[in-house]
C-alpha cells in the first residue's frame, strides 16, 4: 500500500536525527558504541509507525532497541515518537534489512522481533518472507545463544509456512499459540498499531517464540 507523504519530512528527520542510525552497515560489530553501554540489543524488523518498539523502549530502559523500517514516509513517525519520549535506548534504521549479517556481527543481538511482516502470498516469492529458513539462518548468526526470535502475524497461511520453516531450520518454538490475546502470554504482550486494529475486528493473532541454543 502506498503511504501518504509526510509534510515537512526533511525538517522532522533533521530535528530527530539523534535517533537515526546513520550508515548502519558501518556499525556492524560496534552497535554498543551507538548506545554507549553494553546492554542487550533487540531488533524489530519492519517497525511500521513504531508503537511496539517505542513502547518496549519506554518499559525497559536497560535494553537497547533498534527499529528497522525502510518506508520513507513511515520511519519518520518512529523518530517522532522516540524524540517525544526522549528514548535514549532506541535508534532507527531507515533501511530494509535483507541480510542481517551485513548489519550485525555474530551474536551481537539478543533478540529479533518479526511483527506482521509482508506475507508475500505468491509461491515464487516465498524466499522473500522474513520467516523463510534462509532468513532464519541469518537471524541465528547475529542473535547470541540464549537470545530469541519472536514472531507475530494475523496471516494463517504465513504462520503455517513459518512453522515448517522453523522445522527446516532446526528451530523449535518454546511458545506457540494461534490466539495470542487469549493465551497465557496475553498480559505481557505489547501490541502494534496493526495488531490493535485487526484484533479489534475479531482476528486472532498467531504467535511463536524461539529461544536459540
Amino acid at each position: 500500500m502506498r503511504q501518504r507523504g509526510v509534510k515537512h519530512k526533511d525538517e522532522i528527520v533533521k530535528s530527530c536525527e539523534a535517533w537515526l542510525a546513520k550508515d548502519p552497515k558501518a556499525l556492524r560489530g560496534a552497535w554498543d558504541t551507538v548506545f554507549g553501554n553494553d546492554h542487550p540489543i533487540h531488533l524489530e524488523i519492519g517497525s511500521g509507525k513504531g508503537r511496539f518498539i517505542t513502547s518496549l523502549a519506554a518499559l525497559h530502559p536497560d535494553i537497547n532497541y533498534l527499529a528497522c523500517e525502510g518506508g520513507e514516509n513511515i520511519y519518520v513517525r518512529i523518530l517522532q515518537k522516540a524524540a517525544e519520549a526522549e528514548l535514549a535506548n532506541l535508534r532507527v534504521i531507515d533501511e530494509y534489512i535483507i541480510r542481517a549479517s551485513e548489519y550485525f556481527a555474530e551474536g551481537e543481538l539478543s533478540g529479533v522481533y518479526i511483527n506482521f511482516c509482508d506475507p508475500w502470498p505468491k509461491d515464487r516469492h516465498a524466499h522473500r518472507r522474513l520467516t523463510h529458513h534462509l532468513n532464519l539462518e541469518e537471524y541465528r548468526k547475529v542473535v547470541r545463544s540464549g537470545g530469541f526470535i519472536a514472531f507475530k502475524t494475523d496471516n494463517d497461511p504465513l504462520f503455517d509456512f513459518s512453522l515448517e520453516e522453523f522445522r527446516i531450520a532446526g528451530l523449535e518454538p518454546v511458545r506457540l499459540t494461534r490466539d495470542l490475546h487469549s493465551s497465557p502470554w496475553a498480559a505481557e504482550n505489547v501490541m502494534t498499531e496493526y495488531e490493535e486494529k485487526f484484533s479489534g475486528l475479531g482476528k486472532t493473532i498467531n504467535y511463536a517464540l524461539i529461544l536459540l541454543p
